[in-house]
């Protein structure tokens, strides 16, 4: 069981994320923006993956992801929208996000992309 945070200002959005990964055994916390969700993962040790809207008051995504990484905070980051293209989600990655998730969301991939940002890391040794 992983803790995840969601971010996400859509309350109809922000209940169907956490139904879905409160039925894969996660425990759920939930913020409406990403200034909320930074003061969350302070406040919080032991989140592993935090799922994120893209727009959002306050903090949009993108200022959620740089200051999440800016922070050093070691976790998953799972960036959704609806209305970014291409060469937005290369930058989304660059900046440090792990995943981008289109809207509407296909639980499938939501599912998937949990899966693997809460599974253990085989560990690097030099």
């Amino acid at each position: 069981m992983a803790k995840i945070l969601i971010a996400e200002d859509d309350s109809t959005t922000r209940l169907m994320l956490a139904r879905t990964l409160e039925s894969m055994g996660h425990q759920i916390l939930l913020s409406p923006d990403g200034a909320h969700a930074l003061e969350t993962l302070q406040c919080n040790p032991g989140i592993s993956l935090l799922i994120s809207d893209m727009v959002m008051p306050r903090m949009d995504g993108r200022a959620l992801i740089n200051a999440v990484r800016q922070s050093g905070f070691k976790l998953t980051l799972v960036i959704m929208s609806a209305v970014v293209g291409v060469k937005e989600i290369s930058d989304l990655l660059d900046r440090g996000a792990t995943f981008f998730l289109a809207k509407p969301i296909r639980l499938a991939e939501l599912r998937e992309y949990v899966a693997r940002g809460v599974e253990p890391q085989p560990e690097v040794r030099p």
